[in-house]
């Protein structure tokens, strides 16, 4: 029987490639205006969606690439829905006029994440390299709101925007948003490029985690770090019985043993940002990647990280970005690069 830790929690279907917009941060570099014959079919994508549903219960992501540019996203969402799969739908918003509102909330879709750069235009606009998709993002976010559906804030923390993040926080309350997710850049396709000039420190990443830590005790909204996994070290040192009493934060790096990224042509990755290949859905079937990947093993075995995260008394519950150890050195088990906290135990001695 799989054991309970690497129960599946999450699926990230990237379900095109295809956008609307050309984001500075964005993890690809093919992004394309039209959508690909690569793209799993819709019989292709509905065999995936009761595969998963035959064995699991995670919640599938509908994400992109723009989702919303697929003709068939809300039959899918519907097939998803019916097999008792939660679906949440990822998207920049800009392509949420009247019609789009209503057909997301008659879908099942439970759940809306829309990415916001900034809580302005001039620092939003400037990262979507497209003028006015900060208006066209909050006004697709309010007409969602105003058909009940659930709506989630995600911003990807770099240093154009991180003064910017109280401000932020603010716009998620005042537009009624359910939560707020803070994705810290990891170096790969467009990021890679802009990795020197907008990477933040190892020091004000933990100073960034620090303050969602803080906002995250106000109790207005959900909150959570992606792509940080050291902020469940944070939380445990800051607060260890609720970090314990929470389930969310119960693992900080969940590449590969509660989460997995499939990729728009059926490429199954332990996450978005780590394109290490764990098989192909078109080629085998999904429950048997989850549970015999040779890549996922690794990724489930803390006793093979390598560097101060092979120390760290906080590696089972941490674990380090995968991805981002990757980014910077070609071997995912790598230590986190991006982590100024000192393992108490210094050597291998």
């Amino acid at each position: 029987m799989e054991k309970p830790q690497h129960t599946l929690r999450l699926v990230f279907w990237e379900t095109t490639a295809a956008c609307n917009l050309e984001c500075v941060h964005c993890r690809r570099l093919d992004v394309s205006s039209t959508l690909s014959k690569d793209d799993l079919d819709t019989d292709q994508a509905k065999a995936m969606i009761s595969e998963i549903a035959a064995f699991a219960r995670p919640i599938l992501v509908l994400s992109g690439g723009e989702p919303l540019m697929r003709g068939d996203v809300f039959l899918l969402a519907r097939r998803a829905a019916a097999l008792e799969l939660p679906v949440a739908l990822a998207t920049n918003g800009t392509m949420i006029d009247d019609a789009m509102a209503g057909q997301i909330a008659a879908s099942g879709i439970r759940r809306v994440a829309i990415s916001f750069d900034g809580a302005d235009a001039a620092t939003h606009d400037s990262f979507r390299r497209q003028e006015r998709s900060f208006a066209a993002a909050l006004a697709g976010l309010r007409r969602l709101r105003a058909r009940s559906v659930a709506v989630q804030i995600n911003t990807t923390v770099t240093r154009h925007n991180e003064a910017s993040l109280d401000a932020i926080y603010q716009m998620a309350l005042r537009e009624g948003a359910e939560a707020l997710h803070l994705f810290m850049l990891v170096p790969v396709g467009c990021g890679l490029e802009i990795a020197e000039d907008q990477t933040l420190s190892a020091e004000r990443y933990e100073a960034v985690l620090n303050w969602l830590y803080d906002v995250s005790q106000d109790g207005k909204i959900q909150t959570k770090a992606t792509c940080a996994p050291h902020y469940v070290r944070i939380m445990r040192q800051r607060s260890p019985q609720s970090a314990i009493r929470n389930p969310q934060f119960s693992k900080g790096c969940l590449a590969g043993s509660g989460v997995c990224f499939v990729a728009h042509t059926g490429e199954v990755y332990p996450c978005g940002y780590l394109p290490v290949s764990a098989g192909n859905v078109t080629r085998q079937s999904f429950r048997e990647i989850w549970e015999k990947s040779e890549v996922f093993g690794r990724l489930r075995d803390p006793s093979q990280l390598e560097g101060k995260c092979g120390l760290c008394e906080y590696r089972f519950v941490c674990e380090g970005c995968r991805a981002r150890a990757y980014a910077m050195t070609g071997n995912f088990m790598a230590e986190e690069p991006f982590c100024e906290y000192v393992p108490k135990k210094k050597t291998g001695g």
